[in-house]
């Protein structure tokens, strides 16, 4: 999916201000050139997670690792945090998107500060629209990330850069080269000392993390101790060295060479003077008691991280789609797929009915239009409701005033408009399971490059097959159901309708509007 908004840029207003953007909106660079190899630094005993992984090993066995589902937006930041404040030897981030409010102001600075600490930092990034605020910005956006990189302990890349850095070159680009630039980095994974992983749905940005009054997103990760922080360490590698990633340019418009402390200091200002972020996360630096006590609260299982090749030259089609369908068609008894954006296809369709003749039942649950950041994706999942339930799939679609906003969603005193899904994950007969990037719908099936992982621990698919029953209350979600009539109902707490929810009427107009484009658009 395209990035769901613009951000606002704050950090790069806290530092740059006064720059006339427009100046430079026209440059253009020579060809970025391909960076050298490097690979993920072995797992050194003395990391703060090692002691968590020898108790796994010990208990479990060479090949399992630990695991914790993340499902609260807070939690999801607090470990986003201690991973990050914990490493003493090395840190890879791989994002999508890590824009330029609150929450990436805060990762960013604890980032730098990790790297005055001594620790090895790999930053991947799209570069589609990191860190921008609007498209007037990119040259800014590329400044600040320069200015990061120069630390002698941090590194950036981006994946399938536009050469022409500047605004109308990168728009002449995008017109020559749409093919190519089509093609964008869906993962999202952090790994921390290469023992301990966070791999999921959330990019970084307010939205994902209950601090953004327009919405917030209902979202999932795990966070993973042992042998899948290796397998996630050997995804990293493979996009960092791959021939679609190149380093940041050096020349800098903007002249801007901000001392680190002065960065940092004013990310923590901003997040602090903000009544909607906590305090005791901005000032919060040690967490050993948190990790200290991870092994009572992770599920041991073993893992297998899959993710597409980072060109789409390397092979005929993506990966992710075939490991997820494998995984779906495996099931014996029950299927619970959660999906923030469904786009099916008449394979998807005959696989839901092999499993119904097989007696397998199948639950899914997505966005309604009413929870919809994106209302261009429900045009083309609405067309595939009736395909689905006369398949025999229990289908919910999320309120958008769904009881677990203040609970799992928002974070306090935050309170956004609406809730939207976000998660990605799917648990086959309560035993497997599967977290991670790919939405079910063209783009990611076909354009973008995806990642997830998949577990094999029955306490790890119990834990997460009861989040998702949560999730399909009436309390959460609408109950679609097709009448005898064959027309669709709505129902959930809040009543029964026959027209599907909205939040106003120009969602209406939009969902009407985005019928006359492909569905791989968007």
């Amino acid at each position: 999916m395209l990035p769901r908004r613009a951000a606002g840029l704050r950090w790069a207003a806290a530092l740059a201000c006064s720059f006339a953007l427009f100046a430079v909106g026209c440059a253009t660079q020579a060809p970025l050139p391909k960076p050298p190899v490097s690979e993920a630094q072995p797992p050194l005993p003395d990391s703060l997670f090692a002691a968590a992984e020898d108790g796994i090993r010990a208990a479990h066995g060479d090949e399992a690792s630990g695991f914790r589902l993340l499902r609260v937006n807070l939690e999801a930041l607090a470990w986003r945090l201690a991973l990050i404040d914990s490493a003493r030897h090395s840190l890879d981030l791989q994002y999508y998107v890590w824009f330029g409010d609150k929450v990436g102001q805060l990762l960013m600075a604890r980032v730098v500060a990790a790297a005055d600490r001594g620790v090895k930092v790999r930053l991947l990034f799209d570069d589609l629209s990191t860190l921008l605020h609007d498209m007037e910005s990119v040259e800014l956006r590329d400044a600040l990330l320069a200015a990061v990189d120069r630390h002698p302990n941090i590194e950036i890349r981006v994946f399938n850069a536009w050469q022409q850095r500047g605004l109308l070159g990168r728009a002449v680009e995008s017109v020559g080269e749409f093919s190519r630039l089509n093609r964008r980095m869906h993962n999202k994974q952090m790994i921390a000392d290469n023992r301990a992983a966070i791999i999921g749905g959330r990019n970084v940005g307010d939205e994902y993390f209950g601090l953004n009054v327009s919405f917030n997103f209902h979202d999932l990760d795990v966070l993973g101790v042992g042998p899948v922080a290796r397998e996630a360490s050997a995804v990293f590698d493979r996009y960092w060295n791959s021939d679609w990633v190149r380093g940041i340019p050096r020349d800098n418009p903007f002249g801007l060479a901000p001392e680190r402390s002065a960065a940092e200091e004013a990310a923590f200002a901003a997040l602090t003077s903000d009544p909607r972020a906590r305090e005791e996360l901005a000032g919060k630096r040690s967490w050993a008691s948190e990790v200290g006590s991870l092994p009572g609260t992770l599920h041991a299982g073993r893992s297998a991280v899959h993710t597409d090749s980072p060109s789409r030259a390397e092979t005929t089609h993506n990966h992710m789609p075939e490991a997820f369908r494998a995984l779906l068609r495996s099931a014996q008894r029950e299927v619970l797929i959660t999906n923030a954006y469904i786009i099916p296809d008449e394979v998807f369709i005959t696989d839901l009915n092999d499993l119904r003749a097989r007696g397998v039942t199948v639950r899914i649950l997505t966005n309604s239009l009413a929870s919809h950041d994106v209302p261009a994706v429900n045009s083309h999942y609405e067309t595939w409701r009736k395909p689905m339930l006369q398949a025999g799939v229990a289908l919910y679609e999320m309120r958008a005033d769904a009881a677990i906003q203040a609970t799992v969603v928002d974070t306090a005193p935050v309170r956004g408009r609406f809730v939207g899904l976000h998660t990605k994950a799917m648990v086959i007969d309560r035993q497997r399971s599967f977290v991670g990037s790919m939405n079910l719908d063209p783009r990611s099936e076909v354009i973008n490059s995806e990642m997830g992982v998949v577990i094999d621990s029955a306490e790890l698919a119990s834990a997460l097959a009861a989040a998702m029953e949560q999730d399909m209350r009436g309390s959460n979600s609408w109950s679609v159901t097709l009448g005898s009539d064959d027309t669709l109902r709505w129902t959930s707490d809040a009543g029964t309708q026959s027209t599907q929810p909205a939040r106003s009427v120009w969602q209406r107009v939009q969902n009407a509007f985005f019928k006359l484009f492909p569905p791989n658009l968007y």
